[in-house]
């Protein structure tokens, strides 16, 4: 595997549980997305044969460099997963700490190992002893609620293990992803830190991106929401000189169907259409006329058809104003 990349202009893809499968990974990178770590993957999943694994680990030659996230907090589980990641070729991985959704913090997984520094470094050790130096990063929440600052000494400890990079989503995990990312503990976390940290939190676009690695100091950022809403963000990221309009028409066409291109050759074909109907919406939003094109694609049922909405996209105008993000997220680990 490639070496794995660390710098400002070189933008990671988040995992983004439900949304970064191999199809999407591929469309971000062909848009300048350096790196891509998967969906989470539970340990235990990965152990007793969860059919939805196998899904989530699909990868290709061109998807690489490519990093592993895993979430699990038995240790005798997290080491059978890795002994399972590694003898399938995987190299490089992430453990999910930042993770809030209920069902998963109710296991001590996710965030809930902020709350168990102890066991989150034996985690994090036997990950580092399985793969080898270079190869584990972590990716932290700033603590489990508003008055834990936790993270700057569990990163410690985790640099003491071994882990090679750190991710910090600035907000703690009782927050969720409500109120605002405070990029302040991104920039103390890369003070103290002795290994390359990356950005995580509210970078919904390319002007955002670049403001927070300014802010911070980081070695990089990682794409969640800004990514899933509008993957051309990497190239706009890498080439940023200014804030830019949102993506035109056709521009918006070209990436539905590339998307689709790409779903149809790596995805489920049994699937496609359906996945594809419910990820226009997302690139839509910004277009005169979205709702009447988003309902049109909800009862979308043949390609024929989708050819036709798209064709109506790429004829659409912007439609005036800030560009928003109301939807409400909880994809992102």
């Amino acid at each position: 595997m490639p070496p794995l990349p660390f710098s400002p202009d070189a933008p990671w893809l988040a995992p983004l549980a439900g949304y970064s499968d191999l199809p999407f990974r591929l469309l971000c990178r062909e848009y300048g997305a350096a790196c891509a770590v998967t969906e989470m993957v539970s340990a235990k999943g990965l152990v007793y044969y969860s059919p939805g694994t196998k899904e989530l680990l699909a990868t290709c030659p061109a998807d690489a460099p490519l990093v592993v996230q895993l979430f699990g907090c038995e240790p005798e589980m997290i080491s059978q997963a890795m002994d399972r990641l590694i003898e399938r070729g995987f190299s490089a991985f992430d453990l999910n700490c930042g993770c809030s959704v209920p069902k998963v913090v109710k296991t001590g997984s996710g965030a809930a190992l902020l709350k168990t520094p102890g066991l989150l470094r034996r985690v994090a050790r036997i990950m580092v002893q399985k793969a080898g130096p270079g190869r584990v990063g972590v990716k932290l929440r700033t603590g489990w609620d508003a008055n834990d600052l936790a993270a700057f000494d569990i990163a410690r400890s985790l640099e003491d293990e071994g882990v090679a990079w750190l991710t910090l989503h600035p907000r703690h995990a009782r927050q969720g992803y409500s109120g605002t990312a405070v990029w302040e503990h991104i920039a103390e976390l890369k003070r103290r830190a002795t290994v390359p940290v990356l950005a995580s939190g509210d970078l919904f676009n390319a002007a955002d991106s670049r403001r927070c690695l300014e802010m911070t100091g980081a070695d990089g950022v990682m794409l969640a929401r800004g990514a899933l809403y509008d993957p051309t963000i990497f190239a706009r990221h890498v080439h940023f000189s200014a804030p830019a309009p949102s993506p035109s028409g056709p521009a918006i066409a070209a990436l539905i169907a590339r998307h689709a291109a790409l779903i149809r050759e790596w995805g489920r074909p049994e699937r496609a259409l359906l996945r594809m109907r419910s990820i226009v919406s997302r690139y839509i939003r910004h277009l005169l006329g979205a709702r009447a094109l988003r309902q049109e694609m909800a009862s979308c049922t043949t390609w024929t058809q989708f050819e036709d909405i798209v064709a109506r996209i790429g004829a659409a105008r912007p439609a005036p104003g800030p560009e928003r993000f109301l939807e409400k997220w909880d994809g992102s680990s």
